[in-house]
């Protein structure tokens, strides 16, 4: 059988990952190109599913899911740790995957297999985190006990900007809870889902449990309205996730959809200045900001600490290293996923501009690789003073290279501006009072805070997910709310007659 990558090599074409193998699009030639960002070199295509290529993999899901579901979860919980192996092994590779065609940096992308992977641990202790409750005598020889069941066939869709973690977020609890998985990853960078999918096959994951569908909305919808899909989960905008919301919601199916962010750093005046530029380089600049828990957006309180804070990160800015994520030395950002993409990012700079916005760095006029050897997809880091809240580089989520500062004369202030926004996915403080610091991690309107942490993503034992626009659907991420999605409660009430039971006796020690 050939492999997903050695297929793309052969054919120049990236097809699916159906029933335990790599198979070839099917869908009369509907393809989307894939390039390297860095070059801006088209590398392959990728195949889009056609609405039948969908539906084929759904029913090899739910012919496979009926046996895996019943599967002991510690057999289950034993294909979890050979995969959390196989990860370790393939760190590398994958890694690479990841920054060939999204652009990140390759510790970036190493440090995001680790995020992962930390999610494929957590599902290695399924057998505890399902087994469930037990009362007995709820009544006079009544026992009532509860069993964490499957929900069936369960989809995943993913964006461009975490290739693998995203995934990792879903498939690896859902599998280990007994359900068998599509996964629709972004057409974009779509290498490093087959690459897991041929990674869970050899460790042992039965064939038609994992399936890989690529594609664009003519396979989401599919996958919406099926009802042999009992479950969706998403990460993306804040638009489409309303669309997956509102759309599995109606067609019967429990719905996880995490949309857009726009996360605001306050800074209070006794922050200490230099942590806190180095805290925001890396949270807004990081991952060149196609991150929805980068920051975007910084509120210093008083004049003074906005203007430290300004011109230290101009100054930062001016020596921002920007090229190939795989060159060495490895430079500090890459370039966007996507040519649209890096000239819608640019577009806001004049937005900001006409809004009257202070544009204190234009990335479009920094030097980088794109403006001599190739024709990457780049953009330099961009810096906005003097943002005030209504205007669109404060209201939309721009997803790049762009730091908005926002004014406050006060701490109240602040915080209104962070409880303003519809966005409410993640944000931070900066403060050496703790005072300061628990009233803002009560007060605010946020799911996820960090206190002088930037980019404060919980671990995979915690649960991922925002508030407002930025989260539909009662459940969040990984953690113990992602068991609770991927199974539904089953409570068995029961009473037995007594009398003699009849048995012989065994000697051996009892196994599965």
């Amino acid at each position: 059988m050939a492999t997903a990558s050695q297929d793309a090599t052969a054919t120049g074409e990236i097809g699916h990952f159906i029933n335990g193998e790599a198979v070839a699009g099917a869908s009369g030639g509907r393809t989307h190109p894939v390039y390297n960002p860095a070059t801006g070199a088209r590398t392959h295509s990728v195949a889009l599913a056609s609405a039948d290529e969908v539906e084929n993999a759904i029913t090899n899901a739910t012919a496979a899911q009926v046996e895996w579901g019943g599967t002991p979860p510690l057999r289950r919980a034993r294909v979890m740790f050979r995969f959390k192996e196989l990860i370790e092994r393939n760190h590398d590779r994958l890694a690479e995957c990841i920054t060939r065609e999204h652009g990140k940096t390759l510790s970036d992308a190493k440090g995001e297999v680790v995020r992962g992977l930390e999610v494929v641990e957590f599902a290695c202790g399924i057998p505890h985190l399902i087994k469930g409750e037990h009362s007995p005598n709820v009544g006079t020889g009544v026992d009532s006990h509860s069993m964490q069941q499957p929900v069936g066939v369960c989809a995943g869709i993913t964006p461009f900007n975490f290739p693998v973690m995203v995934p990792l977020w879903m498939a690896p609890v859902a599998l280990a809870c007994g359900n068998s998985f599509i996964l629709k990853p972004s057409e974009k960078d779509p290498s490093a889902s087959m690459l897991l999918a041929e990674l869970l096959k050899e460790a042992g994951l039965p064939d038609g449990v994992l399936n890989v569908v690529n594609g664009d909305k003519e396979a989401v919808d599919v996958l919406l309205t099926d009802p042999r899909v009992g479950a969706i989960s998403f990460v993306g905008s804040t638009p489409i996730a309303q669309y997956i919301y509102s759309t599995g919601s109606a067609h019967g199916k429990r719905v996880q959809a995490l949309g857009g962010a726009k996360n605001h750093a306050v800074v209070m005046p006794d922050a200490d200045i230099e942590q806190t530029l180095d805290a925001l380089m890396g949270a807004a600049y990081g991952s060149a900001g196609e991150r929805c828990m980068a920051i975007s957006v910084a509120v210093p309180v008083g004049e003074e600490t906005a203007d430290r804070l300004v011109a230290g990160l101009k100054a930062r800015l001016e020596t921002l290293t920007i090229g190939d994520g795989l060159s060495k030395p490895e430079p500090e950002m890459g370039p966007l996923v996507t040519r649209e993409h890096r000239d819608k990012v640019a577009s806001y700079l004049d937005i900001g501009t006409a809004e009257g916005a202070e544009l204190v760095v234009d990335g479009r006029r920094a030097h980088f690789p794109g403006d001599d050897r190739n024709d990457g997809f780049f953009i330099g880091g961009s810096l906005f003073d003097r943002v005030r809240p209504g205007m669109r580089v404060h209201s939309e989520e721009i997803f790049g290279p762009v730091l908005s500062v926002v004014r406050a004369a006060d701490f109240e202030e602040a915080l209104g501006v962070v409880n303003g926004h519809e966005y409410a996915n993640g944000t931070a403080i900066f403060t050496r009072d703790g005072d300061a610091a628990r009233t803002y991690s009560e007060r605010v309107e946020v799911g996820m805070v960090g206190v002088n942490v930037p980019i404060p993503v919980p671990m995979a034992f915690h649960s991922f997910g925002g508030w407002k626009q930025s989260r539909f659907g009662i459940l969040h991420a990984h953690g113990p709310d992602a068991v609770r999605f991927y199974t539904q409660m089953k409570t068995i009430t029961s009473r037995w007659p007594k009398g003699v039971r009849d048995g012989g006796s065994q000697f051996v020690m009892p196994t599965m």
